[in-house]
Formats: C-alpha cells, sequence, structure tokens
C-alpha cells in the first residue's frame, strides 16, 4: 500500500507550523528505508489533490481554527468534515471539492485520507513558534499518526 504522510502549514505563522513539525519528527520515527513517504505540503486545495494523486492512503496533519476546542485539542477529521467553501482566495477551492474534481477527472485519489488536526491558537501572527498548548500537544500528534500508519 503506497502511504503519505503530508505535513501542511506555513513555517513562519505560529500554530500553523504544526503539520510541518509533525511530519519532521514522524520522519526521524520511521525505520530507514520505510517505504511510507513523508513531506511537506505549503499549499491547499488543488495542489493538494494534485499532490495526493497515486497514493493509496493519505495522512494530513494540520492546525485548524474551529473556535469549539481548546487549543491543542486533537481531532480526527475526513474530508467531507471540512468545510465545502473556501475563502482564502478566489483562486482555488477547498479540499473536498478538490478531491470530487479529482476523482471526475478519475485520478487515482486515495480512498483512505485521515486528517488529523489539532486546534490552534493563533495562526495569524508572524511568529516561528507554536503556543504553548499546541507544542504540548506534538507528542501526541506522532504518536496518533504513527498509528493511523498501521
Amino acid at each position: 500500500m503506497k502511504t503519505l504522510i503530508l505535513g501542511l502549514g506555513n513555517p513562519i505563522l505560529g500554530d500553523d507550523a504544526l503539520g510541518l513539525r509533525v511530519a519532521a519528527l514522524v520522519r526521524q520515527r520511521l525505520p530507514p528505508g520505510s517505504a511510507i513517504e513523508v513531506d511537506e505540503e505549503y499549499w491547499g486545495g488543488l495542489r493538494l489533490m494534485e499532490r495526493l494523486v497515486g497514493y493509496d492512503k493519505a495522512i494530513l496533519i494540520d492546525a485548524i481554527c474551529t473556535g469549539t476546542h481548546p487549543p491543542g485539542t486533537i481531532l480526527r477529521l475526513g474530508p467531507d468534515d471540512l468545510p465545502t467553501q473556501h475563502t482564502a482566495s478566489s483562486h482555488d477551492v477547498s479540499l473536498p471539492t478538490a478531491l470530487q474534481m479529482g476523482r471526475e477527472m478519475h485520478l487515482k485519489i486515495p480512498d483512505d485520507i485521515r486528517i488529523i488536526a489539532v486546534e490552534a491558537a493563533n495562526v495569524l501572527d508572524f511568529c516561528e513558534q507554536c503556543s504553548p498548548a499546541v507544542s504540548a500537544a506534538l507528542p501526541a500528534v506522532v504518536e496518533r499518526v504513527l498509528a493511523a500508519v498501521n
């Protein structure tokens, strides 16, 4: 089974770097020569969908701002749990819409896409450090990602 672990985020926007940090930690924990690919991605929507093409399983790690959970709360989501509208740019689409488009184009999109998200405290201010609550969640997120691989 071809598996991709993909950390999402921006390294200079505080908690938004969570996915990138988790991907780096997971990469260190996998055995040498592992068939599991670990990577980072800075884009969403259509570019993210294109990055998933060809895999059987994908685990995405990202910060999320729902406003309904305390910062540092770990959530397990599927693509259908994400909003279908995209408010950040009029030139792109949401992940659920992008995945639907990929499938309609008969691209090999993973049937098994898991999203491990952490409620963020701050994703707007320029900062290279995660908030204390999100930093404290990092080890548990790494364990959840490794468990999801198995």
